[in-house]
Order: structure tokens, then sequence, then C-alpha cells
């Protein structure tokens, strides 16, 4: 049995845990298994291809994580404000699937008006309008428009204005559907 090579306790274990393991963890494995003095052994047998690939190919997401997680909690912490009164144009959360992307953007303008409302009024949740809006406009500078705009799709002034609780909770109602898919 040429070439065969039993794996120790760490290899098993390093098995175990890359099944569960989360995307940010994959620099580590990869690093582990170079690092390995069994490393070059391992890939000699099945068990050492199985965690080469299980490495090498970890999803970017974690199922069922939605990458709007972090602006829910900051809608959930600004909803009740009565510092912001303010109109916004607001999509509706049922608007057709395939302007989901447009009507997200939308939003996240949105959220430029609230801040300069939270900046004249100095309210006490800016950091929290602040961080809804950067968080936006990073996930949508990693993943360009994908979409382009049908005739069904309104532009963001289109939409009737609303006062901020509505805004909200109309947002709330389109990152959860996001999540959904």
């Amino acid at each position: 049995m040429l070439g065969m090579v039993q794996p120790t306790q760490n290899t098993a274990g390093a098995l175990s845990r890359l099944q569960t393991q989360k995307p940010h963890l994959k620099s580590i494995c990869l690093q582990y298994l170079l690092l390995n003095s069994h490393c070059f052994c391992l890939l000699k047998n099945g068990m050492g291809l199985i965690i080469f690939f299980l490495c090498a190919y970890v999803p970017k997401t974690e199922a069922g994580h939605c990458k709007w997680a972090e602006v829910l909690k900051d809608l959930e912490r600004i909803k009740t404000s009565k510092d912001i009164d303010v109109s916004l144009y607001t999509a509706n959360a049922d608007e057709d699937e395939e302007c989901q992307e447009l009507v997200m953007r939308c939003f996240f303008l949105e959220t430029e008006v609230i801040i300069q409302e939270c900046r004249i009024k100095n309210c006490s949740q800016t950091q929290d309008v602040w961080n809804i809006w950067k968080n936006g406009n990073e996930s949508f500078e990693k993943n360009k428009l994908t979409s382009t705009k049908s005739e069904k799709c309104k532009e963001c002034e289109e939409y009737e204005e609303k006062n901020f609780t509505e805004f909200v909770q109309n947002f709330e109602k389109v990152i959860q559907r996001d999540c959904k898919h």
C-alpha cells in the first residue's frame, strides 16, 4: 500500500471542522493544509483530497445568512425615532421581482435624505442611519447593477412620498423579501 497514509487525529478533526466552517475560515483552512507536515502525503489519498477540496471550494456566504442582516438591525434601531420627521420616496414592498434591485437602490438613496435631516436636527440615531447607507453602498459596489431597467420599474422619484415610519416598514419588507431569495 505505497502512498496510502492514514489520517492523523488532527486531520480527522480538521475534516469535521471543515464541513461546518464559516467562510472567513477559508484562508485559515488553506494555511493549515499548507503548513501541515502531512499535506503532501494527504493529497495522495481520498481523505486528503476531500480536505483540500472542502477548503478550496467553501461557499462565500453562509446558508441562511442575509447580506442585509446588519441593515435590518439598524432599521430596527431607528424605526421608533421621534427625531426624524421627513417625507421620503417610498417604493412598494410588493414591486415586481425584476425591479427588486432598483427598489433596494431607491431605499438606500433615500437614506441620504435621512442623514441630512439627522445632521440638521442632531438625531440620536445619526450613526445608525449612516451605517445603513454605508452598508448599502458597499454591497452595491461589490455587486454592480445586474438588472436593467424594465418598463415595469419606476424611478425613485416616481414613488409616492410617505412618512418616515411607513418608509422604514416598507424598507424592512423589501429587505426581508430579498433575503428569502
